[in-house]
C-alpha cells in the first residue's frame, strides 16, 4: 500500500516505546508514537504540583532511578550516549535499609558503591528527548481505541478512542500494557485495542499480566530531614511502606525545598483497592492514604517534621509481577508485524524495559528490510 511501506506506530511513550521508536528512526523507518497522556514517560513521568501559595513542586513519583547490569553493553552504550547529551547523570547518594522491628538502620551502603542513573532534570527527560528525535512524530493526548489488521492492505488500521482514523501502518509496537491487557479495562470502560485471540495463539499468555499496584506519596519539607542518614531507604517489616527517597537530592533538581517520595507495599495497595475498586481514586481516599503512609513514615521515630505539601498518587498497574518473553525480550508476531515490548517482557525495571525496546526495534529493522 502506497505510503505505508516504512511506517510503524508505537503505542506508549514510556522508556521501552521511546527507545524502540528512536532506534527505528535512526534506521530510516518512519515512526509515529501515540500516547494517551499529555507527555512522555509512563512510569518515568515527572509530576508537577502547585502549593496553595503558588510554589511549583516537581516529583519523580514513579521510577526513582535505574541501574545497568554489569556486562549489559547494549544498554550501557545507550546510557553513555544519554549522559554525553546531558539527559542522564549518576545519582551519587547513600542508600540504606530501615527495620521497623528494631527501629534501626540495619544496612547503609558506601556512597557510590552502586551506580544509579537519573534523568536530567527529571526522569521523563530521556523519553521526552527520544520522542522528539528526527524521524519520530509524537501525538500526545491521543489514545488508540481500536487496531484492525487489513489482509488486503497488509497493514494495520488504527483508530483513536473517539473513533478518528489515525492512519494505516506497516507495523505496530505495543509498549503500553493497556493496549492488550484487559486487567484494568474497567477503568476506561473500553476493551483493549488489540484482540490477542485474533492475532496469534503465541501471545495469549500475556492477556492477563499480573501487576502489582502501589501508592506513591509526594512530600515537601521546608527544612532537610537531617535525622535520616541516607537519601534512599528501603523498609523492612512494614506492611505499609516499601521504600522512600529524597527526590530533591538528585542532580539537576531544585533545592529550594526538600522533597521526598514514599512508595507503599503492594499488599497495602491491594488492600485499599479491594475495598474501593479500580475506579479513579477519590480525593478523600487519596487524602486518607496520604495520612496513613505519612503516619507510618513518622512511626520510624526518626523525627520526621510536618511537610508543607502532601499528596498521594495511585499506580494501578505500573509494576509487573512476571516476565513473559524470556530470551527473546519481546513478543513478535511476524506475519502481522506486531511487537509487544516492555519491562513485563524482561525484568520489571527500567533496564528491562530498555532491553525490550531494543529487541522490538531489531525485529522491525530485520522484517522491514526484506519487504
Amino acid at each position: 500500500m502506497a505510503g505505508v511501506a516504512s511506517k510503524v506506530a508505537v503505542i506508549g511513550s514510556g522508556i521501552s516505546g521511546a527507545v524502540c521508536a528512536s532506534i527505528l528512526a535512526k534506521n530510516g523507518i518512519s515512526v509515529t508514537i501515540f500516547e494517551s497522556a499529555r507527555g512522555a514517560g509512563g512510569r518515568m513521568s515527572q509530576r508537577r504540583e502547585h502549593c496553595e501559595d503558588g510554589r511549583e513542586l516537581l516529583f519523580d513519583h514513579g521510577a526513582p532511578y535505574f541501574t545497568v547490569s554489569a556486562g549489559n553493553l547494549e544498554v550501557q552504550s545507550l546510557v553513555n550516549d544519554w549522559e554525553s547529551r546531558g539527559l542522564v547523570a549518576e545519582w551519587k547518594e547513600k542508600f540504606g535499609s530501615f527495620d521497623f522491628s528494631s527501629k534501626k538502620f540495619v544496612d547503609i551502603e558506601e556512597e557510590g558503591s552502586n551506580k544509579r542513573y537519573v534523568g536530567i532534570p527529571g526522569m521523563n527527560s530521556i523519553c521526552r528527548a527520544l520522542c522528539h528525535e528526527p524521524g519520530v512524530e509524537s501525538r500526545f493526548g491521543l489514545g488508540i481505541g481500536t487496531m484492525d489488521w487489513l489482509d488486503e492492505d497488509d497493514a494495520w488500521s488504527l483508530r483513536s478512542l473517539d473513533g478518528q482514523d489515525v492512519g494505516n501502518f506497516k507495523g505496530v509496537v505495543a509498549s503500553d500494557k493497556n493496549t492488550f491487557s484487559s486487567r484494568f479495562t474497567n477503568v476506561t470502560g473500553k476493551p483493549p485495542p488489540i484482540d490477542l485471540v485474533s492475532v496469534s495463539d503465541t501471545v495469549l499468555q500475556i492477556k492477563e499480566i499480573p501487576a502489582l499496584p502501589c501508592f506513591a506519596l509526594m512530600l515537601a519539607f521546608e527544612q532537610p530531614l537531617s535525622s535520616l542518614p541516607t537519601k534512599g531507604v528501603s523498609f523492612k517489616n512494614s506492611e505499609v511502606l516499601s521504600w522512600a527517597y529524597c527526590d530533591s537530592s538528585k542532580p539537576g533538581r531544585s533545592t529550594t525545598s526538600e522533597r521526598w517520595v514514599l512508595h507503599s507495599t503492594a499488599e497495602y495497595a491491594e488492600h485499599i483497592i479491594s475495598q474501593t475498586g479500580f475506579q479513579k481514586p477519590s480525593p478523600a481516599l487519596l487524602t486518607k492514604v496520604a495520612e496513613e503512609l505519612f503516619q507510618e513514615f513518622q512511626s520510624t521515630g526518626l523525627n520526621i517534621s510536618q511537610p508543607f505539601f502532601k499528596k498521594a498518587h495511585r499506580w494501578g498497574s505500573a509494576f509487573p509481577a512476571a516476565s513473559v518473553a524470556g530470551e527473546e525480550k519481546c513478543l513478535w508476531v511476524g506475519k502481522k508485524r506486531l511487537a509487544i515490548c516492555g519491562d513485563f517482557c524482561v525484568t520489571p525495571n527500567v533496564e528491562g524495559a530498555i532491553c525490550s525496546g531494543i529487541a522490538a526495534a531489531s525485529k522491525f529493522v530485520k522484517a522491514l528490510s526484506t519487504l
